[in-house]
């Protein structure tokens, strides 16, 4: 046995057992990456791939042991880089955040800069997409963390800690009929008021618009969704044009920026939302991965990323 056959069989179960693309990735030939297989599966005496002529359909049930032992070992190797460039390289490297827009657009801006300070030499990349998208690279280990609503908690092999909590704000144009009614005393914004206007929203996977859905679904009611998209930014911008109401993550409203729109508060109707930070489980995080997550979350110390990430 040796680490390439170990990283041919990662990188087929990775691309989805198609060996051409797993060759491509690894520079190699796609012969060479059937062969290294087939002679690790005669060294172990099972078959691990399951089989349809030459193609590969799936893993068999010894297979998804062997996958489990074969990501552990890779996993310990990465590890050992990362130990040796945290002492030979300590204030030097890269760090790829996995985030969505919202992430990307409204929370980082704060933080990225002041990390800037203190670790000029770290590359920093932000990979942007959807929160299923985003639990994979991590999975992947193609990034060191993602910042996301949905999805994180509940995927294996990631460890996950809450960041910050936020509400729903709702926007709309200052001359709407909503704004006058809601200057009115006595006044709470209702899930009635919303469903009797065309509604502009994010997709059905981004920025806790489950919540949304399952508020109006309790209530009974079935809304005007006229819009969706992943981006706050595009939201306001066809709230302005008079497409309809937008309903948008509270933290992606900005009162200095965003003088040609009204806020209204909507937290009651759609609950509070936490935002999470996910690390592979078992991985080795250098320093500057620590102090990145701590700027984000202050409460998040060290101790208690090792903490998750270990367990």
């Amino acid at each position: 046995m040796n680490l390439q056959q170990f990283r041919f069989v990662r990188e087929t179960i990775r691309r989805d057992f198609n060996l051409t693309e797993a060759a491509r990735s690894l520079f190699t030939s796609q012969p060479g990456v059937s062969k290294a297989i087939l002679e690790f599966e005669d060294e172990l005496g099972v078959q691990i791939f399951e089989r349809h002529g030459k193609r590969i359909k799936g893993l068999t049930k010894p297979g998804h042991a062997v996958a489990q032992v074969v990501d552990r070992i890779m996993r310990e190797i990465d590890n050992l880089k990362k130990v040796s460039d945290e002492y030979a390289r300590r204030d030097e490297g890269s760090l790829v955040i996995a985030c969505t827009h919202t992430q990307a657009r409204y929370v980082l801006p704060r933080v990225i800069p002041e990390f800037r300070k203190l670790f000029p030499r770290v590359h920093l990349l932000l990979a942007e997409g959807s929160p299923a998208r985003l639990a994979d690279m991590v999975l992947h280990e193609q990034a060191d963390l993602a910042i996301a609503t949905e999805s994180l908690a509940a995927t294996p092999g990631l460890a996950t800690l809450p960041c910050y909590t936020w509400e729903h704000t709702v926007v709309v144009r200052p001359d709407h009929p909503l704004v006058a009614v809601s200057r009115q005393a006595g006044f709470v914004l209702s899930l009635d008021h919303l469903a009797a206007y065309p509604i502009v929203t994010y997709e059905r996977a981004f920025t806790g618009r489950r919540s949304v859905d399952l508020a109006f679904e309790k209530a009974g009611l079935r809304p005007d969704i006229v819009l969706e998209a992943v981006d706050a930014d595009v939201i306001k911008t066809y709230v302005d044009v008079g497409l309809g109401i937008g309903i948008i993550a509270g933290v992606a409203y900005e009162p200095a920026r965003d003088t040609h729109l009204v806020s209204l508060p909507a937290g009651h109707l759609f609950g509070t939302q936490t935002t999470r930070i996910a690390i592979k489980s078992g991985v080795f995080l250098r320093d500057y991965v620590y102090t990145f997550i701590s700027m984000l979350a202050p409460e998040l110390d060290e101790d208690r990323v090792r903490e998750a990430v270990e367990e």
